[in-house]
């Protein structure tokens, strides 16, 4: 195949910041993606709708001129979230879901949900007006393997709220084990989740072996060859509960590379080239257009896409880096050879 043409797909997780960076980067997503879920967890974090339609305005004025880009936003849920708040921001279209991230499993998740029981009224409100809930499944216990975060979260947390709030609708952001597969697979249409370009593509070895390449930490971190395995089984699946998101996170090089680095890849500046090489990979280009464009809109019941995109099987070398010299973001395969090219 030399040509794909699919319908305009959607990122249903990314980073895209703001200030600077967000000038950066939002073009790369705006060239190729209708729409996209745009987390919540700034410097302070977006907590209600007020920050939320101001983050959207900020986003929209960095747009590339003439560009439809749709951003849909996310509220960031803390035990202090307001019940009201809830309400108000199922009331407004410009918010799709709400994000949960257990304190300090991520990045700027020190805001995040330490006791996950003493939330379960916020819970039972996003059940009840049907906004998603949208959570990066790891355990912080610091006596969990970091290689077991999710499997553990897995087998505790999220089951224990699938089980209290039957219909409350749940993605599962980024998996990253066959254990999260399987949980999904196993679940009610109500529980989804998102797959990661890196987990697709890479495993463990990729970070570890040889040398620390700290582009490639990121959290949920990259698993064995089995995981990625399942990863590959369940996104070329046509399985409508796994749909794209890249959670592309940008972070200036110099704080990638140092003796703590940040955890994050930034994907955004090639997304749906490097899903195609993964999907090509596991012979299955023809489903990639269900994974990158029906199966994300139809759970969170938005329209499909009208528009297309195509790509050329044309291969082309990723730049070194993205801004300028002085604050710049390393992408992923930084002066690699990708081997689909959006036209």
């Amino acid at each position: 195949m030399k040509t794909l043409t699919i319908t305009k797909p959607d990122d249903w997780h990314i980073h895209v910041r703001n200030g600077a960076v967000l000038k950066t980067v939002l073009p790369h997503t705006a060239k190729q993606f209708a729409r996209a879920i745009i987390m919540p967890n700034l410097k302070p974090p977006v907590t209600t709708v007020v920050q939320a339609l101001a983050y959207r305005s900020e986003i929209l004025a960095a747009l590339p001129l003439g560009s439809n880009f749709n951003p849909l936003m996310t509220l960031y849920l803390t035990a202090q979230t307001e019940l009201s708040e809830i309400k108000k921001a199922a009331e407004t279209e410009f918010i799709q879901a709400f994000k949960m991230y257990p304190a300090g499993a991520t990045t700027n998740s020190d805001a995040g949900v330490a006791d996950i029981s003493g939330i379960y009224s916020l819970l039972a409100e996003l059940e009840k007006y049907d906004l998603p809930l949208l959570i990066h499944g790891e355990v912080t216990d610091p006596n969990c393997d970091i290689f077991d975060r999710e499997r553990l979260f897995v087998d505790t947390t999220l089951t224990e709220i699938s089980h209290k709030f039957p219909n409350l609708r749940i993605v599962l952001e980024h998996v990253t084990t066959t254990e999260a597969v399987e949980f999904v697979m196993q679940t009610g249409s109500n529980i989804a989740a998102t797959i990661t370009p890196q987990h697709l593509l890479y495993n463990r070895n990729a970070l570890l072996a040889g040398g620390l390449r700290p582009h490639y930490y990121c959290l949920p971190i990259i698993k064995r060859e089995s995981h990625r395995q399942s990863l590959i089984k369940a996104a070329t699946s046509g399985n409508p509960k796994f749909f794209l998101g890249t959670d592309s996170a940008p972070h200036l090089t110099h704080t990638k590379e140092n003796a703590c680095g940040c955890a994050g890849c930034y994907s955004a500046h090639a997304a749906i080239e490097l899903y195609a090489e993964a999907f090509e990979q596991a012979d299955a280009l023809d489903k990639l257009e269900g994974f990158a464009s029906f199966y994300g809109a139809d759970f969170y019941r938005l329209p499909r896409n009208a528009d297309t995109i195509s790509l050329t099987k044309t291969s082309w070398r990723v730049p070194p880096y993205y801004g300028d010299e002085v604050s710049n973001i390393t992408p992923l395969k930084a002066g690699e050879e990708i081997n689909w090219k959006i036209l």
